[in-house]
């Protein structure tokens, strides 16, 4: 099968490889329909998640159609239509069933954390959904049934982005009616983190990015305010300013992707840290005493001057993890069956699963006014 594969920092290949096989009793094979690129691959793609084999298949938001399953396997059967969760989680441990999956305990062998597909093998090893077929272990608890009046670019975002940004901002930053909300980041998460905070009754929200057309598209598609951060001195306490003392939740979809020092740049290439802190400061500003940040943006190593005291003196609530989001599909899922939301304005490519060497190149230099990029074997 044809698969897009690590082959060192700034370099995936559309390559040849083995067709995954049944290993386990409830494993599953699926032939995808649909794959997608996601803001975390391109870590893979710097060199800042450590651990990924040259060749490793990349990616984890996938859907398609059952090809083969393990004897044990009794909720999904060959020709079921279904969506892949990208943590990949056992169903039945501690974490799994105190709602939690995104840190299964016997899903990953190699580390403490829990695994996600395509991710290399700090988290689990195993191969990812840019491919032709996905073996999906688990394959009692993971998959979930997708009807067919439904299109692939309506519910393939239920694997990650669509759970993230809902549990970010709705669990993680119990936004409510009436909240003031800055979204930092208009990448597709921080997109649908902003429709979130809509639906869930915010009357004010903050777009913060650095892109021109991504602020474009947060202000035509959400009818959210936007701030371009290069346009102040310091963003966080413009925020706070024009707010009257900070926002009521802070939304964190950049991590360390934020615009990074030369210091950081260093720091990060010599694995001392994860990459920038950015988003995470001007976060610790931009709430106001007593409110929530909400980091949903991926973060690596350990970092230096961390504002852990900023947060502690003004009362601030900080949550923050992988989004457990075998939890959220059923909820997200009604309410795109009843025409209550709809992701699909972030989709701006849908090109063939060959074109992946280009599609990367797209998605990660923001060429083409890319935001989402679909992919199809």
């Amino acid at each position: 099968m044809k698969a897009i594969t690590f082959q060192g920092m700034n370099n995936v290949k559309v390559k040849n490889v083995n067709d995954p096989n049944i290993i386990k009793n409830d494993d599953a094979i699926i032939k995808i329909t649909s794959t997608t690129i996601c803001g975390s691959d391109l870590h893979l793609l710097r060199g800042t998640i450590p651990k990924v084999p040259h060749g490793f298949i990349i990616g984890h938001e996938a859907m398609g159609i059952v090809e083969e399953t393990g004897k044990e396997v009794s909720n999904i059967k060959k020709g079921d239509r279904v969506i892949v969760p990208f943590p990949v989680s056992c169903g039945h441990c501690w974490y799994c069933t105190h709602g939690l999956s995104s840190q299964c305990d016997n899903s990953n062998e190699h580390g403490e954390v829990g695994a996600i597909f395509g991710y290399g093998d700090l988290m689990g090893g195993y191969d990812g959904g840019q491919a032709e077929y996905l073996r999906v272990p688990y394959a009692n608890f993971g998959p979930k049934l997708i009807p067919e009046e439904l299109t692939d670019e309506q519910t393939l975002f239920l694997t990650d982005i669509l759970p993230t940004s809902y549990w970010g901002t709705i669990v993680n930053g119990g936004v409510k009616q009436g909240d003031t909300v800055v979204v930092l980041g208009c990448g597709p998460v921080g997109l649908l983190a902003q429709k979130w905070a809509a639906y869930a009754g915010a009357t004010r929200i903050i777009a913060v990015d650095n892109i021109d057309y991504r602020l474009e598209h947060a202000k035509k598609y959400n009818s959210v305010e936007v701030l371009n951060f290069n346009d102040y001195d310091n963003t966080g306490e413009y925020i706070k300013e024009i707010t009257h003392g900070g926002a009521d939740v802070v939304i964190d979809c950049v991590g360390m992707d934020g615009e990074k020092s030369t210091i950081e740049t260093v720091e990060t290439l010599l694995k001392m840290q994860g990459g920038s802190k950015s988003a995470i400061e001007i976060s610790s500003q931009a709430v106001r005493k007593g409110g929530t940040v909400s980091v949903v943006g991926v973060y690596g190593a350990r970092y230096n001057n961390f504002p852990f005291g900023d947060f502690f003196s003004r009362n601030i609530t900080l949550k923050t993890g992988q989004c457990p989001a075998h939890s959220y599909v059923d909820v997200i899922l009604d309410l795109i069956k009843n025409g209550k939301f709809d992701a699909t304005d972030i989709i701006t490519h849908t090109m063939s699963l060959a074109d992946g060497e280009k599609a990367y190149n797209l998605f990660n230099n923001k060429l083409d006014n890319c935001i989402k990029v679909i992919l199809k074997p």
